[in-house]
């Protein structure tokens, strides 16, 4: 799965795909309103890697379905979620649904019984 942004600004993806190709044409499904945005992108091969640079469109917490073709073949199939989290498993800094919005308090949770 790959983690993008709800920035405009160009974002570049690296994959690894079934045959190297200078373009590909970029298909991405919104998984909660079934919308396809469609587009040429060229690509560049970086040592095993297909880059794509491109400016994305997107909403926070959902999932898109990614699909690069060449022609009518498949390139590369993948999953994309967007969030503005920061997202980082080398410090165990993980997505979370209720960033910002659930804040636990420490203190006493000891029971009175009355």
């Amino acid at each position: 799965m790959k983690v993008l942004t709800t920035s405009t600004e160009v974002q570049t993806l690296k994959v690894i795909p079934r045959t190297y190709v200078s373009s590909v044409t970029l298909k991405l499904r919104d998984d909660s309103t079934n919308e396809v945005t469609t587009a040429t992108v060229p690509a560049i091969n970086d040592k095993d890697y297909l880059s794509l640079s491109y400016a994305f469109n997107l909403k926070e917490g959902r999932f898109y379905d990614l699909t690069l073709l060449n022609g009518s073949n498949v390139v590369y199939l993948d999953r994309v979620f967007c969030t503005d989290q920061t997202i980082n498993q080398d410090t165990n800094d993980y997505y979370s649904v209720n960033k910002n919005e659930y804040v636990s308090k420490s203190g006493n949770n000891d029971y009175i019984v009355l």
